[in-house]
């Protein structure tokens, strides 16, 4: 049997069409998190209608930058090309239900603006790079304002300085892997200057016993403080080698 260039070209042309079902079947989804919220619901509605509906955050604007660029639900760019992921919160991926919406809604507030960050000094930046911070449009918590629009999930990953559980409304999607904390609030740490039985450091992720040398070194703006060891392991720190807290 003679193999004729058509045959080759035809054999190639199925191929890539084989390889590109693959890639859309394993696209990358995230949490699976999605919600059926139109992506035209807040078309006619105007900004500060939307954000009068929210109190004034408790959040500081630590910086501003223009936002030139919307990835999606809760990432963005600055002109400054520095790339900022919305902290405590996650919105559907490209390609998933409620991907458009939640994105829409970010760039409604953002896009072409001028917007201020609060960088969590807890953890400034993640694994790839991105600055993790709040953003603050009108005096408002945009990220707030996404959790109790349902137009996101909350994304709690601890050494944070940020709880999102206190920015959930009755409705907001707490995935399974996050519930574990939703029992430890806030204020069972507190802020530097305080005591407690254990030294966390919000740096390295760690927490020690008060006594700990290690735990005496902790800079006094990283210091987290606990009064039992429950509470400093359900917000993710890890016991100290040396002191074995």
């Amino acid at each position: 049997m003679t193999i004729t260039k058509k045959d080759i070209l035809l054999i190639l042309i199925i191929l890539i069409i084989a390889i590109s079902a693959v890639s859309v079947a394993s696209a990358y989804s995230g949490t699976g998190f999605t919600h059926d919220i139109p992506f035209s619901k807040y078309r006619d509605v105007s900004n500060s209608k939307i954000l009068n509906r929210y109190n004034d955050t408790e959040c500081h604007v630590e910086k501003t930058g223009v936002c030139t660029q919307v990835v999606d639900g809760d990432t963005l760019y600055l002109e400054s090309g520095e790339k900022v992921r919305l902290v405590g919160v996650n919105t559907p991926e490209r390609g998933v239900e409620g991907y458009i919406a939640s994105k829409n809604f970010l760039q409604k507030f953002c896009l072409n603006k001028k917007i201020g960050l609060d960088v969590d000094k807890a953890k400034n930046k993640d694994k790839y790079g991105r600055t993790l911070a709040v953003v603050i449009v009108g005096g408002k918590n945009v990220n707030e304002m996404l959790l109790k629009e349902g137009l996101a999930e909350i994304m709690y990953i601890p050494p944070s300085e940020f709880y999102p559980y206190n920015w959930a409304g009755p409705s907001t999607h707490i995935p399974d892997s996050y519930k574990t904390y939703t029992h430890t609030q806030k204020d069972t740490s507190s802020s530097s200057g305080s005591s407690g039985k254990y030294i966390a450091n919000s740096n390295s992720g760690k927490f020690h016993k008060s006594t700990c040398t290690w735990g005496q070194k902790t800079a006094e703006h990283n210091r987290v403080y606990f009064t039992n060891r429950d509470a400093a392991i359900s917000q993710g720190y890890i016991p100290c080698k040396m002191c074995n807290p």
